[in-house]
């Protein structure tokens, strides 16, 4: 039955609140810290492996399609249907592999930083927000919310199909790094907008590939990431947190 309901739900249109609702969550200006985040980017921008446009653009897609589409979005993509079945034996699961795989302090920091920053933005929504059985069950995820997992059940509450809340979930990412590439590099508003363009433009690939991953398929394996972000955490100085 629940396989049934999902069909039905994602081969609906999506709805002109569900959209308004996905771009909020998109939106740097959500309280949840995620400008802050270069994911090692500045790192790889001091050990000289980042340093104009090109290389950015090269090193932002490699980690969409190498890190992110095999891990963060396949993680939403499971949570979405996990939090519309109801299972929180598999929330619980995920919200834990998701921890388990960050391989630094500063990249489990920040998962957990951002999905416990997003529970609380839920919790304190008008009236209108959903105080029921699936937001109790993320506040008390241990050892915190991650990020992933605590954007599945926002994106799922918005009434929106999965895809295009993981369309959204990568957008929000990309922008961010952006950013992030924009401060760092650091690079001319120009240079930021082509970089997003060319991102934007291989996001529905990397979200097809989310969407096909099984649990036993999902990894989070980028060696070069952990080492930067890792040397990131005594980097003499830094615009970000990670």
């Amino acid at each position: 039955m629940a396989r049934k309901i999902t069909k039905a739900r994602d081969s609906q249109p999506l709805s002109a609140a569900a959209l308004l609702q996905l771009m909020q969550l998109a939106s740097p200006a959500l309280p949840v810290g995620g400008f802050s985040y270069s994911e090692a980017l500045e790192a790889a921008v001091d050990a000289g492996l980042v340093g104009d446009e090109s290389s950015a653009r090269v090193w932002l897609l490699g980690q969409l399609h190498l890190s992110l589409s095999r891990s963060d979005l396949a993680v939403v993509n499971k949570a979405f249907g996990a939090w519309q079945r109801g299972d929180f034996e598999h929330i619980s699961a995920l919200n834990s592999w998701v921890s388990a795989t960050r391989e630094t302090s500063e990249l489990r920091q920040q998962t957990e930083q951002m999905g416990r920053s997003l529970c609380a933005w839920m919790k304190n929504r008008s009236a209108e927000s959903h105080h029921d059985a699936t937001t109790a069950h993320l506040t008390q995820l241990t050892p915190a919310p991650t990020w992933p997992v605590a954007f599945a059940l926002a994106a799922f509450h918005t009434g929106a199909p999965c895809r295009e809340a993981l369309l959204c979930f990568a957008f929000g990412w990309a922008e961010n790094m952006v950013q992030a590439a924009l401060k760092s590099v650091p690079l001319g508003q120009s240079s930021g907008q082509r970089i997003l363009a060319a991102l934007s433009a291989d996001i529905p690939a990397a979200v097809n590939h989310a969407i096909r991953l099984m649990d036993s398929e999902r990894l989070a394996f980028s060696p070069m990431l952990a080492i930067l972000s890792a040397q990131h955490e005594t980097q003499y100085s830094r615009l970000f947190r990670s």
